[in-house]
């Protein structure tokens, strides 16, 4: 096992925290980033920002110019070893020179998968991985989960109040928790290849799910289930000009040819008159190459993520509010006796205070 120095781990961290710098804009592509040290001086420093656009290690090698020669090279993946939108970063490591490359994990992308050390190997350059790797995986996730399940990472918004009532009675719920919330859920939308939502939510509450609080390079796309049909031009996911994907059971009649940014996809049910929803996520990661899915829904569809085990992570806001007995649940589930003597089939990762309400990430064990 790869032994790493202090100034080895001080380099990948400020790699990993360059990356992260490119959460809302590189989907479909992994957030990487590069650092190229001499000893303890960094003399070139990059990001990936959007696909089909250079590379990290292409900006650190361009900053650091011919200091890059002999120099260690850290970087958040594998270097990619294949030509696609831009050329393999391995073999621009190596015309620059560098002595040594320290990756924080392997990219099990089969188009690179070992290729990329190979080839820097093959050029007399050192390799080493594993250095930070578990905060490498975190960074990307929803990339890592699309490749290695063939599925997106699932992170399923919720948002209540104390006493676990989303709207009244009438479903009134506007609004619930507080600013600081909502500008958080901008920001979650935002790290999102796309937002998912069921046809209820849409006819209850005419959303555009999209990211509206501050600049970005790409919206998410907006994907609504809709088993049979039933949203309009008229609604604003449908006619404010984002993409939209709609999902039904129904053939397309052709109402959407006036909304040129809203594709209708026709699946088969899943023997029950629903939505196949393992299916569709096998869909979303291969055809749309979506990583990261944000789901925002009502209590139905909400529980069936839930019931059939295809949430990844919840994250729940919580208002200080009581809506009372009448008004609507979090989800629709059946009752559940076993998670009383159970241990639990979410742990805790960070309760955050916003405002005046609480931000609870929750993740399977």
């Amino acid at each position: 096992m790869t032994e790493f120095s202090p100034q080895d781990t001080a380099h990948m961290r400020r790699a990993l925290d360059l990356a992260g710098q490119g959460r809302f804009s590189t989907s479909p592509n992994p957030r990487v980033g590069c650092v190229i040290a001499r000893g303890g001086q960094i003399v070139g420093q990059g990001f990936h920002l959007q696909a089909g656009t250079p590379h990290a290690e292409v900006h650190a090698l361009r900053q650091a110019g011919e200091l890059a020669r002999g120099a260690t090279a850290y970087v958040t993946l594998e270097p990619c070893a294949h030509y696609g939108r831009t050329p393999p970063c391995a073999e621009a490591l190596i015309a620059g020179g560098v002595g040594r490359v320290v990756a924080a994990m392997r990219d099990p992308n089969p188009q690179v998968a070992g290729k990329g050390f190979a080839m820097l190997e093959a050029a007399g350059i050192a390799t080493a991985s594993g250095l930070l790797a578990d905060e490498a995986r975190e960074l990307n996730r929803g990339f890592l989960s699309r490749i290695e399940r063939g599925r997106p990472f699932v992170r399923l918004k919720t948002a209540a109040s104390l006493d676990g009532k989303t709207a009244l009675s009438d479903g009134r719920s506007q609004w619930i928790t507080g600013a600081a919330a909502r500008t958080d859920v901008q920001r979650l939308r935002a790290e999102s290849c796309a937002v998912l939502t069921g046809i209820g939510t849409v006819l209850a509450d005419d959303p555009q799910l999209n990211v509206r609080d501050f600049p970005t390079l790409r919206q998410p796309l907006r994907i609504v289930l809709d088993s049979r049909l039933r949203l309009s031009p008229a609604h604003r996911i449908a006619g404010d000009g984002g993409a939209t994907l709609v999902i039904t059971l129904v053939p397309d009649d052709g109402r959407f040819a006036v909304c040129p940014a809203v594709r209708v996809r026709t699946l088969p049910d899943d023997g029950s008159g629903r939505i196949h929803l393992a299916a569709l996520l096998e869909l979303l990661a291969a055809e749309e190459q979506i990583g990261e899915l944000m789901v925002e829904a009502g209590a139905t569809l909400a529980g069936e993520f839930l019931r059939q085990d295809l949430a990844d992570e919840i994250v729940h806001y919580q208002a200080p509010k009581i809506l009372g007995s009448d008004a609507r649940n979090l989800f629709r589930l059946p009752e559940n006796p076993a998670a009383l003597t159970g241990a639990g089939s979410w742990h805790t990762r960070s309760v955050e205070v916003l405002g005046s309400g609480i931000k609870w990430v929750l993740r399977r064990p």
